[in-house]
Order: C-alpha cells, then structure tokens, then sequence
C-alpha cells in the first residue's frame, strides 16, 4: 500500500491518494453498504443509512475514541459505480454542504488506487478533515485488508 498527501496551494483544500490491496468493486462496496462501511468509519452500529444514488441521503454516528458520539448527515451528489462519489456533508452553521470526492482507479485485478478531496472554508477546518480523512483511509485499509483474508 502507498501513500500521498498534498495540501493546496490555497491551503483550504487536500488530496489524499493510497493504492488499496483490493479490486475497485470491493472497495465500493465497502464504502457503499451500511453495514460494512460502519465496520471501518467508527460507525456506531446500526447508525449508518446509505440511498446510494444522486439525490440520496446518507447518515451516520461517528464514535470518537473517548466515546463521543458526533451525528453526521449529507447527499450524494455524484455517483458512477466502482470509480466516483462526491458526497454532500452537512456543516452546521453553513448554508451549503462541504464536499468530499472519493474516486476509484483499478490499477490491476488487485489494487485500486483511490483518492479523497475537499475543500473547505478555512485553514482550520481543512485540518480537521484532512485528519479525519486520514483516519478514514487507515480504517478502510485495515477493513480490506482483514476481508481479504475472511
């Protein structure tokens, strides 16, 4: 597995790149069904709600390690199977959503290469993400990498 970090010359936006030991449907997937994706996102179980498809709506509970429990909901606003997702993300207190592209490259029959973005509205909250992004990845990794073997 690699992977990349850059930060935006504007420094407001992040990319985050990782190649995954995992074909790209396999990686949809577990970004793409509730129950799996509450395995590796820090889900509370039975908080995750997915309509994957333009228009839809996602919802879920974050846990964070000292227990606290952070409701998150959004849309989707772009979906093309195994290969894109731009998903909409309610930000309390701003009038539009934050938005966050997932894109997926299978590199061969076992590795996809794939890549978040986001922009946000300041220097402060593009940490934020970008760490939480970053934590994002770490539990996918790991998830895949224990389904490989299941």
């Amino acid at each position: 597995m690699s992977t990349e970090q850059t930060t935006t010359a504007d420094g407001h936006s992040y990319t985050l790149t990782r190649t995954l030991d995992a074909p790209a449907a396999k990686v949809w997937q577990a970004w793409t069904t509730p129950d799996q994706y509450a395995q590796w996102a820090y889900a509370a179980p039975g908080s995750v709600e997915m309509d994957v498809r333009p228009g839809g709506t996602w919802k879920a509970t974050v846990v964070t390690p000292d227990g606290g429990e952070y409701p998150l909901t959004g849309s989707y606003l772009e979906v093309a199977e195994n290969r894109l997702l731009v998903i909409g993300m309610d930000a309390p207190g701003k009038p539009a959503p934050q938005t966050m592209t997932v894109e997926l490259d299978q590199q061969d029959d076992r590795h996809t290469q794939i890549v978040l973005r986001q922009t946000c509205d300041t220097a402060e909250e593009r940490d934020m993400a970008e760490q939480g992004s970053t934590m994002l990845l770490d539990g996918l990794s790991g998830f895949l990498t224990g389904a490989a073997g299941a």
